[in-house]
Formats: C-alpha cells, structure tokens, sequence
C-alpha cells in the first residue's frame, strides 16, 4: 500500500525520513519537516516524532542531528520539531511588540542567525507568533516574510520564510507548493500530493483562492491541464474522489 494511504502521522514520518535521505536536502525538501512543525497541530508533530522513532528505530531529532548538515538549519529544525507549543490562544500584546522589534532590528542587521530569532520562532505558540508578526507589518509597513528575505536570500532565510508562511498564511505556503508542483516540465506528483493530503480537510478553499490569486487560473483547472490523463489515476492513488477535494472546506 502506498503511504498516501496510511494514517497521517506514520505518512508524514516517512515522508520526512525520505527527505532526510537525500544527504544534503535543499530548502524545497527540507520544508516538508517544516510543514510538519509549523502547520498542523502540536498533538500532530508528537504523533510524528512517535511514529518515526517506532517505524526508524530512532528519534527525529537524532536523525535530523545526523542527516541535516547545515548548522543553522540543523539548530532551527531542531528547535522547531522538538518544541511542544501550547495550544491555546494565549496572547501578550507587549511581548509580541517587544519581539517584532527583536526580529526586525535582526532582519536590518542581517543577523537571522541570533539565537532570539531562533528561540521565537521555535518557541512561542502560534497565536503569540501571529500577533508577533501582525505588530511587525503594523510598525515596519512589510510582512515579515517579505522583509526576512531582503535580509538575503541564503538557504536560512529562505527556511525562515517557510517557517513565517506555515505559521502566519499557510494558504499562501501551499499554494506556492502546489504551483511549484505544476510548473515545470513534467508535474511533482508528490509535491501536489502532499500539499493536497495535508490540507483538504483544513484550509483547502483558501489554498484555492489564493492560488487563483497568483496565477489567474483555478487550482482544479491548472490540476487537470498538467497531469493530463494521469489526474484519474492520482486522484485513485490517493484514494479521493474528485468531488472531495473540489469541495473540501477549509
């Protein structure tokens, strides 16, 4: 059976113990481990890393320790999938202006490898982060996902975009994703796969109208036109109807 079919926390660990198989994985792999950490639930990332030490014999943070061999992405990954979030939506609005002007001024200075950019983006929960990145737009007119990347666009801070995107506008992140999948010459099934399973049953209308946004093409439009014959069989694959994602409610 392929692992599109299992339950979502042994697929994901597969998925991430593919990734870290490529040796040096570049930022387009290596945001799968992202998506797990920073756009699904802190219970889901637990089920995860307990999926992948029964199914590998070993823990995601040693494999990632082992496998990842940039230390910047090694010690920001590592912070990512071992932190265990609080799941409520708790905000300090004081601390969230006071970390807005930390990220900026780390920004400015090019410095995304301070250890406060890690230690926030690693630690708050997701409502803070929000709140955080909402303040840093208000004073500084740019989303930080734009900023970080005028700060250089390294293989850091391009893994730090995916990390803002995951948390703050995951629409935004997969969509990117699934119009990756389908632009070059031949379509990344896998890409569109996982982008599709991870999110039909969470925010796939907003991953479509954002599409729609930056392509000026519908997502069911463009899915068609690119695998062709083979939409049927993808759809078979994955075991979906057409109808379900069509009219999957975010």
């Amino acid at each position: 059976m392929s692992y599109w079919m299992e339950e979502p926390p042994e697929r994901d660990a597969k998925l991430v113990e593919k990734t870290l198989k490529r040796g040096k994985a570049g930022i387009t792999q290596l945001q799968v481990i992202v998506e797990i950490a920073c756009a699904s639930s802190p219970n889901h990332l637990m089920a995860v890393r307990q999926a992948y030490c029964s199914l590998f014999d070993c823990s995601l943070e040693e494999a990632i320790t082992s496998k990842v061999s940039s230390s910047l992405q090694k010690v920001l990954l590592l912070g990512l999938v071992s932190s265990y979030r609080y799941d409520r939506e708790l905000v300090d609005l004081n601390v969230a202006k006071s970390e807005a002007a930390k990220l900026h001024e780390a920004i400015e200075k090019k410095q995304l490898d301070r250890d406060e950019v890690m230690w926030i983006l690693s630690t708050r929960n997701f409502f803070q982060l929000r709140a955080t990145f909402k303040h840093y737009k208000q004073n500084y007119q740019v989303p930080i996902y734009q900023a970080i990347m005028s700060s250089g666009s390294d293989d850091l801070g391009s893994l730090l975009r995916v990390v803002i995107l995951c948390i703050d506008a995951p629409e935004k992140h997969f969509a990117e994703v699934i119009r990756a999948s389908l632009s070059g010459h031949r379509t990344d099934v896998h890409s569109l796969a996982r982008a599709i399973l991870a999110r039909v049953e969470i925010d796939m209308m907003k991953i479509k109208e954002e599409y729609f946004n930056m392509n000026k093409v519908s997502l069911d439009d463009a899915v068609v036109r690119k695998t062709s014959g083979g939409y049927k069989d993808f759809l078979d694959d994955l075991n979906w109807s057409k109808n379900l994602i069509l009219t999957a409610q975010s």
